[in-house]
């Protein structure tokens, strides 16, 4: 029983790590689809305060708005015509992988208080 236990422990932890994304696709996807022409260079000072500041932000939540965009989901707020533009040709996993990279950066954001 016990082996069985570590099993699934060490499985679960496997597929995580893969559900993570890849940080180093994510960042050649974030340059490739020029994201920092808006978000700025270390996406932690956007060229227009009204833009989010992605550097350090949860991975999840950028994930979840990142689809929510793709889908131009107003009932979330995520109906925006060029965010839906730039998010449109991406699948889930490289939306998964521009998360995990942004969410790698270093951050100003409070995580936790």
């Amino acid at each position: 029983m016990k082996k069985l236990i570590i099993a699934l422990f060490c499985g679960l932890v496997s597929l995580s790590a893969v559900a993570g994304g890849n940080i180093a696709n994510g960042e050649q996807l974030a340059k490739k689809n020029n994201c920092a022409a808006c978000h700025g260079a270390d996406f932690s000072k956007p060229v227009d305060p009204a833009y989010p500041k992605l550097a350090g932000q949860h991975a999840e939540y950028l994930e979840h708005a990142l689809k929510a965009y793709k889908r131009g989901d107003a009932a979330n707020g995520r109906n925006n015509a060029i965010m839906g533009g730039q998010v449109k040709p991406l699948s889930n996993n490289d939306i998964a992988d521009i998360a995990a990279y942004l969410h790698s950066l270093p951050s100003e954001l409070v995580l936790k208080r």
